[in-house]
């Protein structure tokens, strides 16, 4: 029996796999967005997708709700996202999308496509079935969570504050569920220098990409990981002419810290940034952040019965705090009940690497569909 239900999951994950869907890219965002709405609308979904301004992808919210579930029954929210990190034309490339060694290898099919599947197929399946929980289900699908949810968040945190549970299917995390997450902070750098001609007259420019290099070595060096503070450079872009001393240079800087505290001295450190060269400008932006998630007794009860229910199917579920970011940062710190980390198992999450192991996929879904279940019976009250 499983082996049939894994090999409808291989060729659904597949599907949505091939469609490339980088964040950067809205218009590949929306084309997978677009297709899985109508697979929702299928199941008898209520359907929006909220307009959250140019530059973004419109996300899809689905609701369903089993034919006993009056006003008072249990609201369960489950997160996912379908942006990518991986650039369109990954799967010609350096990815392509195949089934090797038991492994499901693509662009986002790790992160997080093949759990988002999963959702769909359990849903599928209760409806089919006409066993869908006398439950308020809503599947929230993310389109810019790669880039820090900075057009989705108000949304996020919106749809959490109306509902009394969140299951967030990223990836699991070598076994572990995720109970809580690190906070990251984004910030943008700006160098502004004095151009000159690079061969006429070049001492008497101010460069300013190598201000930014000094910077660059500056920031990253504070990264501590005895006491769980970060930094990294990701994004640098400056200069326009080789012929030119550069008068300006971008970079991006993400950091992450394990505490309130170590987050306070993460902003307090970039607000005293100082230009390392004479006659450079530099201008310190702060930009979006994941707040801190930290275990709640609700998070911590829906630990315990993934923990009893993966059990009975052969998986050894752990609770794990993580560095890794996610949505479920921002349903967690407002206190509502979270646990993320419940889609598929695998390696390689933002590499080439990238795969999922399909031999658990057919149980990942049962805990799943176990969880809704109970979560919907009223089984995960304090």
């Amino acid at each position: 029996m499983r082996e049939k239900v894994t090999e409808r999951l291989v060729a659904g994950i597949s599907e949505w796999v091939r469609m490339e869907s980088p964040t950067n890219r809205p218009d590949h965002v929306d084309r997978l967005v677009r297709h899985v709405e109508g697979l929702y609308a299928g199941l008898g979904a209520a359907c929006a997708r909220p307009d959250l301004g140019p530059g973004c992808a419109r996300p899809l919210l689905a609701r369903l709700r089993g034919a006993g579930a009056g006003d008072g029954a249990v609201r369960i929210l489950i997160v996912g996202h379908l942006d990518t990190v991986h650039p369109v034309g990954s799967i010609d490339g350096p990815m392509p999308v195949r089934v090797e060694n038991g492994r499901l290898h693509g662009p986002g099919a790790l992160d997080m496509k093949g759990g988002n599947y999963l959702v769909y197929d359990v849903l599928r399946e209760m409806v089919a079935a006409g066993r869908l929980p006398d439950a308020h289900l809503t599947v929230l699908l993310n389109t810019d969570e790669e880039i820090g949810s900075p057009y989705s968040r108000a949304l996020i945190e919106a749809e959490a504050r109306a509902h009394d549970y969140v299951l967030v299917v990223e990836p699991m995390r070598e076994g572990h569920a995720v109970i809580g997450r690190f906070a990251f902070a984004r910030y943008g750098l700006r160098t502004i220098g004095v151009p000159a001609h690079a061969g006429a007259d070049n001492a008497a420019g101010q460069s300013a990409i190598r201000a930014m290099a000094r910077l660059v070595e500056q920031i990253e060096g504070l990264t501590d990981m005895s006491r769980l503070v970060s930094f990294n450079v990701g994004v640098i872009q400056g200069g326009e002419f080789v012929n030119v001393v550069p008068i300006a240079c971008t970079a991006q800087v993400l950091a992450v810290a394990d505490s309130a505290e170590n987050l306070a001295y993460i902003h307090a450190v970039m607000a005293e940034l100082e230009s390392p060269a004479p006659g450079v400008k530099l201008e310190v932006t702060r930009g979006p952040e994941r707040p801190l998630f930290l275990p709640s007794d609700g998070t911590r009860r829906l630990l315990a019965m993934a923990q009893q229910i993966g059990a009975g199917l052969g998986l050894t579920i752990n609770g794990r705090v993580v560095g890794g970011g996610s949505d479920g940062n921002f349903t967690g710190a407002l206190g509502v009940p979270t646990l993320d980390g419940l889609g598929v198992s695998g390696r390689g999450p933002h590499t080439h690497g990238e795969y999922v192991d399909i031999d658990s996929l057919a149980a990942r879904a049962e805990l799943i569909g176990a969880m809704i279940e109970r979560i919907a019976a009223g089984e995960a009250a304090g």
